[in-house]
């Protein structure tokens, strides 16, 4: 079972245990299995780039391999920046107690690029939070499940159906103002290769 996500505002404490939420739990699932010939379940397959290999559902989680056909080890992967550096590996954020900011604006939950979100079972919750939650505000924080090279953002929130934490990372969306006509730049029709339906 994962560590509780703690989190403290105003001095005081509160820890939740996680369940993710997923469609198929929500609204069941359905799964369409394309079978061939014999009426036997097709498997799913790709081609490498170059054509000269496929590969079967689950073989690239098995192994890693360098570009001269060594095979790497996963603890020996690193992350890099855009500018070559490696990059920091960022530690689980759970069970370690992370400050809440806020209440912050809705707005910045509406414009979350979503990834995830979990339903939380209380564990020992400040009566303050509580009741700012039922009131409806929402509190923002950083959120990481497991070690990785980025760590998302996460909004505590709450409804008639219970605590929840929608985890995601912060987008800007552009915005035109009202009656404003959008102008292309000439400069992007240089290299258009798009076809030209009337030749058709």
């Amino acid at each position: 079972m994962a560590k509780p996500m703690i989190v403290s505002i105003n001095g005081k404490t509160s820890s939740f245990n996680l369940v993710k939420l997923e469609r198929s739990k929500l609204y069941q699932i359905r799964k369409r299995v394309p079978l061939d010939g014999s009426g036997a379940a097709c498997t799913r397959a790709a081609m490498t780039g170059d054509g000269a290999n496929v590969i079967k559902s689950g073989m690239t989680a098995q192994a890693y391999f360098a570009g001269d056909g060594r095979w790497v080890p996963k603890d020996e992967l690193v992350g890099i920046n855009p500018d070559g550096t490696v990059a920091e590996l960022k530690p689980s954020t759970l069970g370690v107690e992370q400050k809440l900011e806020g209440p912050v604006s809705p707005r910045e939950l509406l414009d979350l690029d979503v990834v995830a979100t979990y339903a939380l079972a209380p564990e020992a919750v400040d009566e303050a939070l509580l009741t700012a939650l039922g009131n409806g505000d929402l509190f923002r924080f950083p959120f990481n499940y497991g070690a990785d090279y980025n760590c998302e953002t996460a909004y505590l929130l709450a409804n008639g159906e219970g605590i929840f934490a929608v985890v995601g990372n912060p987008t800007a969306p552009l915005w035109l103002e009202e009656a404003e006509v959008f102008v292309a730049d000439p400069s992007d029709d240089a290299d258009n290769d798009d076809l030209d339906f009337e030749m058709m």
